[in-house]
């Protein structure tokens, strides 16, 4: 009898003819993600706000498109649907990736531009991108969009309290989406990663050690006593997560907030 191993799932997680648009995808996870998405057969157009962060994307990735991008400003985001249209490649894929964390503050400590600048990158341009791709999408007769929210947006940070209240709308926005889109075939989900290696994690750990007083190893381990598999994320993970959201695997996947955290409990400062 042949072995059920041997037999394969038929499982596609390929994306083969594919176009993907990554926000905020010049360095770190969205870049990640773009190597991920074309390793799965897609074609990529990478934006940024960062010229240079474009620049340093198309070398190492030659193959991806690049268009520079403010999600925050609509006309920016006009800009680049344009350029998207323009290709004459249709489009199957939105990662709303862009983001920014803003300040840790308390909230009698925040300023109105720390408030507006936080809601314009994380709320509003992922508005402003749903709204241009979505008829896209539905010429295409369907396909998916994935927004980028944090382990944040399913619980309180002290200290962090409109990058959490940003997040916690991005699941509320993929919810609402879902319902909203699913007549149309395009699926929408999101995914909620833990504390994510690199420069950003380093720097939120420094910030914690000379906060308190501690080491830095200190306030890792601090952080890890928070976090059931006590770990940092690999951008990887994350990007698998996302790879998967877009693939037929998940032709039948919608409206869900997928936690890639190794299972953090709480958040404190």
């Amino acid at each position: 009898m042949e072995n059920e191993g041997q037999r394969g799932t038929g499982i596609d997680f390929g994306c083969t003819g594919k176009v993907a648009l990554i926000t905020g995808a010049g360095r770190g996870l969205g870049r990640v993600t773009a190597e991920a998405l074309m390793c799965a057969g897609a074609k990529v157009i990478v934006s940024d706000i960062s010229q240079d962060a474009l620049d340093e994307c198309a070398e190492a990735l030659p193959n991806v498109k690049t268009i520079r991008c403010d999600v925050s400003n609509p006309d920016d985001v006009d800009r680049m649907f344009e350029f998207v249209v323009a290709m004459g490649e249709g489009l199957d894929f939105l990662v709303n990736n862009a983001g920014i964390g803003g300040p840790v503050a308390a909230v009698d400590e925040l300023t109105n531009e720390d408030i507006t600048s936080i809601t314009n990158v994380n709320i509003n341009g992922l508005f402003y991108c749903a709204r241009r791709a979505t008829p896209l999408l539905k010429t295409r007769g369907g396909g998916a969009i994935i927004n980028v929210s944090s382990v944040a947006g399913r619980m309180g940070y002290a200290e962090r309290s409109v990058y959490s209240a940003s997040k916690w709308a991005v699941i509320g926005l993929t919810r609402s989406l879902s319902v909203e889109l699913g007549k149309y075939n395009i699926r929408v989900n999101s995914v909620l990663p833990g504390v994510i290696e690199g420069e950003r994690h380093e720097r939120l750990y420094r910030a914690k050690a000379q906060r308190l007083g501690i080491s830095y190893e200190e306030a890792e381990e601090r952080f890890f006593d928070q976090v059931a598999l006590r770990c940092n994320i690999p951008p990887r993970d994350i990007a698998a997560a996302i790879v998967y959201f877009c693939s037929p695997a998940a032709s039948r996947v919608s409206g869900q907030a997928l936690g890639i955290c190794g299972d953090i409990q709480y958040m404190r400062q």
